[in-house]
């Protein structure tokens, strides 16, 4: 063999090999969803993994009684991994009818209702508050939002998936 073919044999395993290295990689990483998401149980003032698709509230941890709420939980250094710079921004659960709603539409019995209808039944609140305030209210427009403000390192908040 010559030095010319010797030299093209040696580059085509060697990019061979890194497509190889680069799909092995692809292959490996998720999308990026998680298939579950935060809760928060008002009586215990615990957070727990859910499935995503769970409507709140659901029962919570201790008893059947259904005071466990969706918690969107951020990272304030904008490092989802760290666990030390997680807090929960707000707490989010859906009024009953609209949970009917929901399932009849996942179910294919419904059609869904228009944006404006489903904002008035979500409601929202800040872990320490006492009142819940619609997602279609200035308040609960206000908690949705107020979260989302640069840190002293100029950083934007992430929101975590567990």
């Amino acid at each position: 063999m010559n030095r010319t073919n010797v030299l093209k044999l040696v580059l085509s395993v060697a990019l061979l090999s890194g497509t190889g290295i680069l799909f092995a990689r692809f292959l490996r990483q998720g999308d990026g969803v998680s298939e579950q998401t935060f809760f928060y149980d008002l009586s215990e003032k615990k957070l727990f993994a859910a499935s995503r698709e769970i409507l709140p509230p659901i029962r919570g941890l201790n008893n059947a009684e259904e005071d466990a709420v969706r918690a969107v939980v951020i990272s304030v250094n904008a490092n989802p991994k760290d666990e030390g710079s997680r807090k929960i921004a707000y707490l989010e659960k859906y009024a009953p009818e609209l949970k009917q709603q929901i399932e009849k539409v996942r179910a294919g019995q419904a059609e869904p209702l228009p944006r404006g209808t489903r904002n008035g039944l979500r409601f929202v609140r800040r872990v320490n508050d006492a009142e819940w305030h619609s997602v279609s209210s200035p308040e609960g427009e206000k908690i949705l939002t107020e979260w989302n403000v640069p840190g002293a390192d100029g950083k934007f908040p992430v929101v975590c998936a567990p």
